[in-house]
């Protein structure tokens, strides 16, 4: 007969490992290293169109997914809100081995935000991991679809069939990602072109924003295939590139040009997903020991009297 006036046995949650294991989740015995976001570029050109801090959206949307750790951000050139500044102060407890994890805000290796970064970190002195940027990742294609679809040129649904009829001359029929950070960049937006790619239905191509003859070329070649309605989506936050070069760059070959990502809930999933990957390799590396694990609790595990 059960005893009515005791708690049931708590049931332990089952840790889930291999292909299924939630990519979000780390070893908490580690505790807590702050999360410390690099935005490019200074304060003043690290605004949305309106007029918001990228960076201080980029921290609200983060924190939804790690609600538990302390998240920083600053920006890699200028004197205002500056990467070194938030490195500053970080909390170096004995129970963690890190006391910060750095997150690049950029959707492909940048060679100036890079150097930046190293530098500043260089100069706090802090223990602190660097992660990778934002990209490449397949949910990079997935922002530039939407960024794409709220303008109008492509359809917000994916494609079930290939088409390559516009149903009207809003519509875009073929697409060029704009990379921005040098000749790595345009790799990483070559991978961001392909998923996109899958999604419309359409040609998508990368190009360097970073050179008026590589956009020219790769719009070129658009158009040789038949593409008579181009679009320039540029795979980056915004401050990487002034939009008024943008702008001058999308007239100079012919093309419209789509909005920068922003900030965007997607784009804090995969920083929080750069800073998890930091977090699990450090636990792969040291596992924790049966006595530094916590003790269960509940009726079952009470000690006898």
């Amino acid at each position: 007969m059960r005893n009515s006036d005791r708690l049931p046995p708590r049931e332990l949650p089952k840790r889930r490992s291999g292909r299924h294991r939630n990519p979000l989740s780390f070893d908490n015995w580690f505790g807590t290293p702050a999360l410390v976001m690099a935005v490019p570029g200074t304060a003043e050109q690290a605004r949305d169109a309106d007029g918001g801090s990228i960076g201080a959206r980029m921290a609200d949307l983060v924190r939804a997914y790690r609600p538990e750790v302390t998240i920083r951000f600053g920006h890699t050139e200028g004197d205002e809100q500056t990467l070194a500044e938030a490195l500053t102060g970080l909390d170096e407890g004995e129970d963690r081995p890190l006391a910060g994890v750095v997150v690049p805000l950029v959707t492909a290796p940048h060679e100036a935000a890079s150097a930046a970064i190293s530098a500043a970190v260089a100069d706090s002195g802090a223990n602190v991991r660097v992660t990778e940027g934002l990209g490449p990742h397949p949910m990079l294609a997935e922002v530039l679809h939407l960024r794409l679809a709220e303008a109008g040129f492509v359809r917000a649904d994916r494609m079930r069939l290939i088409s390559v009829v516009a149903r009207d001359t809003t519509m875009a029929d073929g697409v060029v990602v704009g990379a921005v950070g040098g000749e790595g960049a345009v790799g990483a937006a070559g991978v961001s072109a392909v998923l996109l790619a899958a999604r419309l239905g359409l040609t998508v191509l990368p190009a360097d924003l970073d050179s008026a003859e590589s956009v020219e070329q790769t719009v070129a070649q658009l158009r040789q295939g038949g593409c008579q309605r181009p679009v320039i989506a540029p795979s980056a936050l915004g401050p990487e590139l002034p939009r008024a070069e943008l702008e001058a760059l999308a007239e100079r070959v012919g093309a419209r040009l789509g909005t920068p990502l922003g900030a965007d809930s997607l784009l804090g999933k995969i920083a929080a997903l750069r800073y998890a990957e930091i977090l699990n390799s450090l636990g792969v590396e040291q596992p924790p020991t049966v006595d530094e694990l916590p003790a269960p609790v509940g009726s079952r595990h009470r000690p006898e009297s």
